[in-house]
């Protein structure tokens, strides 16, 4: 056989395909969450109630007059996280739990390995995917609830601005905060991989623990109210000023504690996630 009949065939020989990773699982999960008409309701819902608590909170204010510890921030900001027992934890939640449960109900989870067998690149791309796209929404929501609350507050002139100090602080940390706690439903449904299991037990945490804890003495209480989503512990992050609340941290202390809270949930799914067969 001649060299060049060698060199030949050894060209036809196909190259070796690039082993999967994370950019083109990126863009997959992005077409996988972008293609359930789920996500678009329920990112619907979250940013109408939203923008619509805004404005009966600041239309109430407008109305009736501001009272001790009015926080003109906090007032458009209040659908987002002040009411976020109910739209962060009920609506991003549950988003953040059907991110990877669904595929678990479903059994696409198979098909996702066999296209991705590296179990760590696709559990990171879900939680990148989605928490790129809670905190694109949620940005928006946040600044257009809070112009349209502030342009409500205007007429009485109980406005305040984004150059006002910690006001863009508080717009952007309640957009964060909602993707926090969608990574928090997002780890806890890797753990328990059941969609109605991983939301009762969110739920369970925000709502249940709270009330118990009311239950201890009320200095026990005002010390531990800070550490638990219920009781107040949000009202820090929607407002431009320190919270009315002694006992509760700062802005950036509430915010820490319920990223630790989603971190170490992350980490424990993750673990998990890697280590279990579909």
């Amino acid at each position: 056989m001649t060299t060049a009949a060698i060199t030949t065939r050894t060209r036809a020989v196909p190259a070796a395909a690039k082993r999967p990773g994370l950019p083109g699982t990126l863009r997959s999960e992005l077409t996988k969450i972008g293609s359930v008409r789920s996500t678009y309701w329920t990112l619907l819902a979250f940013v109408a109630a939203s923008i619509a608590w805004a404005v009966l909170d600041c239309a109430g204010i407008a109305s009736h007059g501001i009272g001790s510890g009015f926080n003109a921030a906090e007032a458009s900001l209040t659908g987002q996280v002040a009411l976020g027992e109910l739209i962060i934890e009920l609506i991003i939640v549950v988003l953040g739990a059907l991110v990877i449960t669904s595929e678990y109900s479903t059994g696409m989870i198979r098909t996702s390995l066999a296209v991705m067998p590296r179990r760590s690149v696709l559990y990171a791309a879900k939680a990148i995917t989605f928490a790129a796209a809670t905190l694109t929404i949620s940005l928006v929501t946040s600044f257009i609830a809070f112009f349209v609350g502030q342009a409500i507050l205007s007429g009485k002139h109980y406005n305040t601005t984004l150059t006002q100090p910690g006001v863009l602080r508080a717009v952007l940390l309640s957009a964060a905060i909602a993707t926090v706690f969608g990574l928090f439903a997002y780890g806890a449904g890797a753990i328990i991989r059941n969609t109605a299991g991983a939301i009762s037990s969110i739920l369970g945490f925000i709502f249940l623990i709270p009330l118990l804890a009311q239950a201890l003495p009320n200095a026990w209480f005002a010390d531990l109210q800070r550490w638990l989503p219920g009781g107040g512990a949000l009202e820090p992050i929607a407002r431009s000023t320190p919270p009315t609340d002694g006992h509760l941290f700062s802005a950036w202390g509430e915010f820490a504690v319920f990223s630790g809270y989603a971190a170490i949930l992350l980490v424990v799914g993750a673990w998990l996630f890697v280590r279990r067969d579909a």
